[in-house]
């Protein structure tokens, strides 16, 4: 059996573990530093405004390119949409 090839972000998601996709993305959310990160019920809020945008294409941004969740979790990133949807009171 061959070993799944690492997260590479310069890879196509043909080139990589599909499956394993979703756990990289987590592991580097996890190890964002914690004064990095969203807080949990903020980083809720905007993954459920993404579900419904529609930009948003098999967890990626077609706005930006991002992966939605990893730019989701970081605490001082904005949605690249025209419409910035997930503006808040900061």
């Amino acid at each position: 059996m061959e070993k799944a090839r690492p997260f590479c972000r310069k890879c196509l998601f043909e080139d990589i573990d599909r499956e394993g996709v979703y756990s990289s993305i987590k592991e580097l959310i996890d190890a964002l530093p914690e004064d990095k990160k969203t807080p949990e019920a903020e980083y809720h809020r905007r993954l459920d405004i993404c579900r419904k945008c529609d930009s948003l294409g098999e967890g990626t941004c077609g706005k930006c390119g991002c992966f939605v969740e990893l730019r989701a979790a970081k605490k001082n990133m904005d949605c690249p949409h025209e419409n910035h949807y997930w503006k808040e009171s900061r």
